[in-house]
């Protein structure tokens, strides 16, 4: 496809009007793996191309390697170490990872199945005598929520406070200065200086004091690698709270939507637990909680298949278009829990791997298998349901499901 063409299939991709189901478009785009754009930018759709470029260390997640600085950018602000190159970036996440995963915390994510079991059942046990639910409000939403809340130290009855800040942060990431109203940037800026502030106010209280809490042992770790400064720990807490549940919302909810589309999986899960840990593998390719990584800068002049891209590009990563590509998976279009190849990129890939994979892979496993066992008879009131604005973190922003008894 010519420049114009790939232009404007990314503009319907973009649009919400193709939220409910971009996969088509997708298609279009990987006729041309590697789109150059009218503004200057690079869109990249096919697995082999994308996953070239997770691993290339000549491509950058910092914003101040980009010929044209991104405005959402905040020049004040300590970036989180995602968006950070080595070496920066590898000692920030090595400082984090010590209080997060193994090798120092391995126990973490394995420990908390029983409080995320109790957790799940706290919330099927408020559907009872309802008919109609909300996944997303009554389920998806405030179960990872309070877990990363727990985990992190954030005080469970503040979420009110911060998740408008969230709402605000997430909507401002895909901000077009040709379409959007620029109080949609600022608002974004805003709520990231809110939450910043809330987080630092946190962090004050941690010093000096016990706790097993992460802003506590960031707070007053010194590891081989030092001490964290606060500003680093406020951006790592930031990261954290974040994506420890913005992602996972969404895999649980397009997780739901999914097994409500194909009953016969749902039934087969219902009577095989253990079909579940492949099940949201595949779950993670077919219908990923991230589908876009919006930019990323080339270090250096880059050369991806047959198209060198300049040094100070912004680059475009699909992964959803990825982890769809017939040139890597077998009818890539449908849904198989069996699956044996499913080496997905709905959590990233490289340096840049998702860091709370593991957890979010929990937390959807328990909830899906809690979601079949105790709905009755559920099928969906509306398909497909409303979406949730962002092109980026794409997921519904309710699935009402009814159920044929209460309980």
């Amino acid at each position: 496809m010519t420049t114009t063409q790939t232009t404007d299939t990314l503009r319907r991709i973009l649009d919400y009007s193709s939220r409910p189901d971009p996969y088509p478009l997708y298609a279009e785009l990987r006729e041309t793996p590697v789109a150059a754009q009218e503004d200057g930018s690079y869109v990249v759709s096919t697995y082999r191309e994308i996953a070239d470029l997770l691993h290339n260390p000549h491509l950058s997640s910092d914003v101040r390697n980009l010929s044209h600085p991104m405005p959402t950018h905040e020049g004040d602000a300590t970036p989180a170490f995602i968006n950070l190159d080595p070496p920066e970036h590898d000692r920030l996440r090595r400082m984090a990872m010590r209080h997060f995963g193994p090798p120092h915390t391995p126990g973490l994510v394995a420990g908390a199945e029983g409080d995320l079991t109790a957790i799940v059942g706290t919330l099927i046990d408020g559907f009872a005598g309802k008919e109609q639910i909300d996944i997303v409000d009554d389920f998806a939403y405030p179960f990872p929520v309070s877990v990363i809340c727990h985990l992190l130290g954030v005080p469970r009855e503040d979420e009110p406070r911060f998740h408008l800040w969230v709402e605000a942060l997430v909507d401002s990431i895909d901000y077009n200065p040709e379409t959007d109203p620029k109080e949609k940037l600022e608002n974004g800026l805003q709520a990231r200086k809110d939450l910043r502030r809330y987080l630092g106010g946190l962090l004050e209280k941690r010093h000096g004091r016990p706790g097993d809490d992460l802003l506590t042992r960031m707070a007053n770790d010194d590891g081989p690698d030092g001490r964290m400064t606060d500003e680093e720990i406020v951006s790592t807490a930031n990261l954290l709270l974040i994506a420890g549940h913005e992602t996972t919302v969404n895999l649980i909810t397009n997780g739901m939507l999914t097994l409500l589309r194909h009953p016969q999986v749902l039934r087969r899960l219902r009577g095989e637990p253990d079909l579940v840990v492949p099940l949201v593998e595949e779950l993670l390719r077919y219908e990923p909680p991230v589908h876009i990584i919006p930019w990323r800068a080339a270090y250096s002049d880059i050369t991806v298949g047959d198209t060198v891209i300049p040094k100070g590009s912004q680059i475009m990563l699909m992964l959803a278009s990825g982890s769809r590509d017939p040139n890597r998976f077998h009818e890539p279009d449908r849904f198989d829990p069996d699956r044996r190849d499913i080496q997905h990129l709905g959590f990233g890939s490289g340096i840049h791997l998702c860091f709370g994979g593991p957890l979010a892979r929990l937390e959807t496993q328990i909830a899906l298998t809690a979601l079949v066992r105790h709905l009755d008879g559920p099928r969906l009131v509306t398909d497909p349901p409303p979406y949730r604005r962002s092109p980026i973190l794409r997921g519904p922003v309710h699935l009402l499901v009814e159920q044929q008894a209460a309980g």
